[in-house]
């Protein structure tokens, strides 16, 4: 296939992008692997300080001279944190109480004050000096995307909804992420909420590829070279693959959560709210089903994920998976690589 618009753009050999993955799953190493094999490796950095931004830019830089994607969350608070109260708080805990016992650890209580980080992550993002800043759940103040400009940062904003996208090309973004709801991970809806932007991600492409001047990434259930070709014969202009990069073994998940990805139970997900606050796809367990129709009662972002952190790495830590958050996208069952040249080799078949 010929060379596209976002190859062109940034530098790359071909148009497949590594799904920027949050909360440690994410590493230099996975970042370099993708990169240096002709891909866009990308880092999700939305739970760093600014700090920690600053270093993990000096480390991907020791590992590739090539291009590479750093991803922030532009809302990481729930509006509804702002009025929320520590009774309200105790009401969840109690609700939830049985689930760490069930494991053996005790509740935690984290500050319900919890400040958004995201200006400061921005600034240090800007030092850094990707070759892309990707974001998701929202628009970032125009002063960033201007900053972006000037430096030659090219930015990347996901749409779960044409409305979406639409928003982000009058903002003047160069790329719009077409975030299907086949994707492991969250939902990045910002418009509206995330139940009603359920598009399918070969059908968000088609609408976006009329509508839309910017080029477009297809993002959501691609795992293989066939899922490649038939996003770029769909208007795509690249790929974003995710699950199957954090099954390689350069990823930061753990060997239990990786070999939870190519067991049986891979081949069913579903989407909750429980273990973080925000709609999310992960494998099925049974954390879900205990808590269906309470999702008004759950913590908002990102208290509810504080409190189920310690719940998410004990199930992992001793193999009681059921309690346990592996995210990962509907086409999870058919993963094949464990490591992550091997999987490039594959998605980018299509030009060799």
């Amino acid at each position: 296939m010929r060379p596209n618009t976002i190859t062109d753009m940034l530098g790359i050999r071909y148009p497949v992008f590594q799904g920027p993955m949050g909360a440690g799953l994410s590493t230099p190493a996975l970042v370099a692997a993708v990169t240096n094999a002709g891909g866009l490796g990308g880092y999700g950095a939305y739970t760093l300080q600014p700090t920690e931004i600053r270093e993990l830019g000096a480390q991907v830089g020791q590992l590739t001279a090539g291009p590479w994607n750093l991803n922030l969350w532009v809302s990481d608070i729930d509006p509804a944190l702002g009025n929320y109260t520590e009774a309200e708080f105790d009401m969840v805990k109690s609700l939830f109480r049985p689930v760490f016992d069930e494991l053996g650890i005790p509740v935690p209580s984290p500050v319900i004050s919890v400040e958004s980080k995201f200006a400061r992550q921005a600034e240090a993002m800007l030092a850094v000096k990707p070759a892309v800043f990707s974001f998701v759940f929202g628009i970032p103040d125009e002063a960033i995307l201007q900053e972006c400009r000037r430096q030659g940062i090219v930015t990347a904003g996901a749409a779960t909804t044409l409305d979406e996208a639409l928003a982000l090309e009058a903002a003047g973004v160069d790329v719009i992420v077409a975030a299907g709801f086949e994707a492991g991970g969250h939902r990045p809806s910002f418009l509206e909420p995330a139940e009603d932007s359920l598009h399918g991600t070969f059908a968000l492409v088609q609408k976006l590829r009329w509508k839309v001047r910017k080029p477009i990434v297809a993002a959501g259930g691609i795992a293989d070279a066939a899922g490649v070709e038939a996003a770029l014969r769909l208007g795509a202009a690249a790929v974003q693959v995710g699950t199957a990069f954090l099954a390689c073994e350069e990823s930061g998940a753990s060997a239990t959560y990786r070999d939870r990805l190519f067991s049986p139970a891979a081949q069913h997900t579903e989407l909750t709210r429980v273990y973080t606050g925000r709609l999310a796809r992960a494998v099925r367990t049974q954390l879900p089903a205990r808590f269906a129709g309470m999702e008004q009662e759950l913590a908002p972002f990102p208290l509810q994920s504080q409190l189920m952190a310690p719940v998410r790495k004990a199930a992992l830590d001793s193999g009681q998976l059921e309690y346990s958050a592996v995210w990962a996208g509907q086409n999870a069952g058919n993963l094949h690589h464990r490591k992550a040249t091997d999987l490039m080799e594959e998605l980018t078949s299509l030009w060799r």
